[in-house]
């Protein structure tokens, strides 16, 4: 960084130990970023921004006392200035709705990898929009009809690719290199996978798939 160059302060917001220390490492070894304070209660939270010297706000609304997405919408338009990154481990579509009506539109999961975090990070400062890639195929995916079979969680369209995908007999590694994410973000896929669809094994989840019309039956035997 050049020397003339000022630091971005950033508060993290989050009740999380693992998730605000790796954070905090990640940022302070990219070197243009200063976290000035990790809080994790909203009276914290209002104190840290009164002084006016946060450009970036990195929050897990759902791990801090915020009543509602209505009071996050409050503090952001307390603090003009501010920018805010929300970095979840899951959201509704519908929570995901209401936040960008409230004009949070920086929105990532915390299964992200470096890159994703550092283009959300950059985007939201630009005053840019930045959604984690499943979280925007929340939000573009049109209603569908309730699956009659049982009700899914609604999967997104990435989950339904990684199921065609691991269908197919493609390992971890490989799903990640064809569809361009990390590995951990295709593990986090599958953990959600599993628990909405109810499946505990490879050939659970094939056969549902089947029954769902994912996949072909042809070209499958169970």
């Amino acid at each position: 960084m050049n020397a003339k160059e000022t630091s971005v302060n950033i508060l993290i917001a989050d009740s999380q130990f693992l998730i605000t220390e790796s954070l905090k490492f990640i940022l302070a070894n990219e070197g243009r970023f200063k976290v000035i304070s990790i809080i994790a209660e909203r009276s914290e939270l209002l104190k840290a921004l009164k002084p006016g010297n946060i450009s970036l706000l990195i929050i897990d609304h759902s791990l801090v006392d915020i009543a509602s997405i209505n009071d996050l919408k409050e503090i952001k338009s307390s603090f003009p200035g501010l920018k805010v990154l929300v970095i979840t481990n899951n959201v509704s579509k519908a929570e995901l709705q209401e936040l960008n009506y409230a004009g949070i539109n920086d929105i990532i999961l915390k299964t992200v990898d470096r890159k994703e975090l550092f283009d959300a990070i950059d985007s939201a400062l630009k005053g840019k929009k930045y959604y984690s890639g499943e979280l925007l195929d929340i939000l573009l995916e049109v209603d569908q009809k309730k699956n009659s079979i049982k009700d899914t969680g609604q999967l997104t369209i990435s989950e339904i690719e990684i199921v065609r995908l691991i269908s197919e007999g493609l390992t971890t590694k490989e799903i990640a290199l064809r569809k361009f994410i990390s590995f951990h973000t295709v593990i986090s896929h599958r953990k959600n996978i599993f628990r909405k669809l109810g499946v505990t094994s490879i050939s659970e989840l094939i056969m549902y798939s089947i029954k769902a019309g994912w996949i072909n039956t042809i070209e499958y035997y169970i």
